[in-house]
């Protein structure tokens, strides 16, 4: 019986033609898949902060984020009767903007509030302006509320403490968003930073 040789495997190279092209047809399809079904989430978390929004300012006014267009926003939601988070963070924020001199003029900071059935206009105006004359606040209709915080992903919900209609405190998400002067997503700072390290960070942001 003759002798049989053992069958070597093929080179590797020549399977390089069949390989290259299956990555080809993986890279494809990928590609299609973000095409239609959309981009991954890490992808799309940035251009979802922010958008469209209609509120009314400290003097009955109505106002829309065009309304801001030209400047970069500084956007913090809370409200008047927060104990100590919101107080804390726009103290820090009014002391940021006094520390980045003329860099402030580019900068629109909003104090928007996800408590509207007690922060009037009147209310909501004098409370922002004990901060700093630059600091506006906002608010609106409850619906208004959660369409701008949904548009900013924004959590916030109300606890009862008592039998009143005002017996309530709110709890709430608390970071402060950059916009820039189109209205586009331009970055996020920690609200428990400190005024230095949010004039910093201001300064990075605002060109």
């Amino acid at each position: 019986m003759p002798e049989t040789k053992p069958t070597r495997p093929a080179p590797t190279w020549r399977f390089a033609p069949i390989i290259l092209a299956g990555f080809a047809v993986i890279l494809l399809v990928a590609a299609g898949a973000i095409w239609f079904f959309g981009a991954p989430a890490p992808l799309q978390q940035a251009a979802a902060i922010g958008g469209p929004f209609s509120l009314t300012d400290g003097a009955g006014k109505p106002v829309t984020d065009k309304t801001y267009r030209g400047k970069y926003m500084l956007v913090y939601f809370g409200y008047t009767f927060c104990p100590d988070v919101c107080p804390t963070t726009l103290n820090d924020v009014a002391q940021a903007i006094d520390k980045i001199g003329p860099v402030a003029d580019k900068l629109q900071p909003l104090f928007i509030t996800i408590d509207p059935a007690r922060d009037t206009p009147d209310v909501i105006r004098q409370y922002a302006a004990a901060f700093s004359p630059k600091l506006q606040g906002l608010t609106g209709t409850a619906a208004q509320i959660a369409d701008v915080a949904k548009e900013y992903r924004v959590y916030y919900a109300s606890h009862k403490t008592g039998p009143g209609p005002g017996d309530y405190t709110m709890d709430h998400s608390s970071i402060l968003y950059v916009m820039d002067p189109s209205g586009h997503f331009a970055g996020v700072i920690r609200a428990d930073e400190g005024p230095d390290a949010i004039a910093a960070d201001l300064k990075k942001i605002v060109s």
